[in-house]
């Protein structure tokens, strides 16, 4: 499952009218598939989109469903894989973890909220978050309340405005620490605990060069979710029907992307032209960008000599540039190549976002 993926099938299925529930993981023990802030779409036929674990829960999380969608009622529930039980559900899981997963109904006359809230949250560039009750003492909080907070301003809130502050400050520890965390605190006389969701939006990536060894790079990033623009210089290139995967795909001059496309809103980028006039004009241009991966393709000599080509430029460059682009994987072709390329990207990447 990925953002992308998500959020497609919620945009199809809130088109079609349908009722909603929103998986949420919120604790887990041991050895799991997701950690907390995983999500998960279920409709009431039976479909989903996103996967909480390896398929051992998926289908009993939508028997749930049907539940917590003809109730209204949002509902915890708790999957102990580690117990030596081969009833569970009818499968010997042999899964060795507990995960804890909040669902919570998602309707039509709510506006699909909060779900529709955090799907404008990852269509943005900056992580976002979302608070979520799980449980409460308090009468006037109460379970599945959520607040999403988006660049600061509340984008949808049904928690009572005296408990926004200690949410949003539970939140900033989150933040911090770069991922989603689950916390029981004191509110007035009660105890209250929040789930809070980091919602990360899917990077985007550049490729520059769109020779017929990036179409497997262009695919691979997009199954990965990952949003991708392709540019290359050769109209001949860009109008072969390569990229159909790619978001968006430019047509322009080398020397004009600094200019035309906003640089610092990519999380990577790969430089693969073929052609080394291009590739330093491209690198030329990067060098007054933010962007922190520059994969290279070609061997550590061509990238030596581009960067000495570039001068002063170079210090700027020096470590950011990853040529070889790539992880030593072994392999050869185009579609070798593509894996070896993302799967360094996709390290990078993660380890950002702290995971």
């Amino acid at each position: 499952m990925t953002t992308k993926h998500l959020l497609k099938a919620f945009a199809g299925w809130s088109a079609e009218q349908k009722p909603l529930v929103l998986a949420s993981v919120f604790e887990t023990e041991g050895s799991t598939y997701s950690k907390a802030g995983a999500q998960m779409l279920i409709t009431t036929d039976g479909h989903f989109q996103g996967m909480l674990s390896g398929g051992c829960l998926e289908g009993d999380l939508a028997e749930r469903a049907h539940t917590v969608i003809k109730s209204g009622v949002p509902q915890s529930v708790t999957y102990d894989l580690g117990k030596n039980d081969e009833e569970l559900w009818g499968l010997g899981v042999g899964c060795d973890g507990l995960m804890r997963i909040f669902l919570q109904p998602l309707l039509a006359d709510d506006d699909y909220e909060p779900f529709a809230s955090m799907a404008k949250a990852f269509a943005g560039d900056d992580v976002q978050f979302a608070a979520t009750v799980l449980e409460s003492s308090l009468e006037n909080l109460a379970v599945g309340a959520t607040l999403v907070n988006v660049d600061s301003l509340v984008a949808f809130s049904n928690i009572a405005d005296d408990y926004i502050d200690r949410v949003k400050a539970l939140a900033t520890v989150a933040l911090r620490e770069k991922r989603s965390i689950s916390k029981e605190v004191g509110i007035d006389d009660g105890v209250v605990k929040l789930l809070i969701t980091l919602l990360q939006p899917p990077p985007e990536i550049l490729v520059l060069g769109a020779g017929l060894d990036a179409e497997p790079v262009v695919r691979l990033a997009s199954e990965l979710g990952w949003r991708v623009t392709i540019q290359d210089h050769r109209p001949a290139y860009i109008e072969s029907g390569n990229f159909v995967t790619a978001e968006h795909i430019h047509c322009m001059p080398v020397d004009e992307i600094s200019a035309s496309l906003d640089l610092d809103g990519y999380a990577a980028t790969i430089v693969m032209s073929h052609h080394l006039a291009s590739d330093r004009q491209y690198l030329r241009q990067l060098a007054g960008s933010h962007i922190e991966y520059i994969g290279l393709l070609g061997p550590g000599d061509r990238r030596r000599r581009l960067l000495e080509e570039l001068g002063d430029l170079s210090d700027s460059l020096e470590s950011r540039v990853h040529g070889p682009a790539g992880l030593d994987l072994g392999g050869r072709g185009p579609a070798s190549i593509a894996l070896s390329i993302i799967a360094e990207m996709h390290q990078y990447l993660m380890r950002q976002r702290g995971c």
